[in-house]
């Protein structure tokens, strides 16, 4: 983890941990990634973005969190979804609040791969 990602996490390092284990994931399974810290997100990106985190507060946030998200192609019908909205036709901003290193779980792994092939196809 860079220290620009370090600094991100400065008012909420209890998250860390989380965002560690999913970094490490996504840079790992897709190793044409590169990671760009903003002042409000983290892009992961390899031809365009495709996942995202930031910290900007959303209805329902436990005290320790981050909101990540995932361009897919179609609206994921899941209770895992905090928020969707289709900016353009064919593409789905979806928004996930993760509190823990639990919810890296199986089903948000291939949601990932998703969202990675299609930020390939654009």
């Amino acid at each position: 983890m860079t220290g620009d990602e370090l600094f991100f996490f400065n008012d909420m390092p209890g998250i860390i941990p989380l965002y560690d284990a999913l970094a490490q994931f996504i840079c790992q399974r897709f190793p044409d990634v590169s990671v760009k810290v903003q002042k409000s997100q983290i892009t992961f990106k390899a031809r365009y973005g495709f996942a995202f985190v930031s910290l900007r507060r959303m209805k329902g946030c436990p005290e320790t969190f981050l909101i990540f998200s995932l361009g897919l192609p179609s609206r994921l019908d899941s209770p895992r979804v905090a928020v969707a909205t289709e900016p353009y036709p064919g593409r789905w901003t979806t928004h996930f609040i993760l509190s823990g290193p639990e919810q890296l779980d199986e089903e948000l792994k291939g949601w990932i791969e998703t969202a990675y092939t299609f930020a390939q196809r654009k």
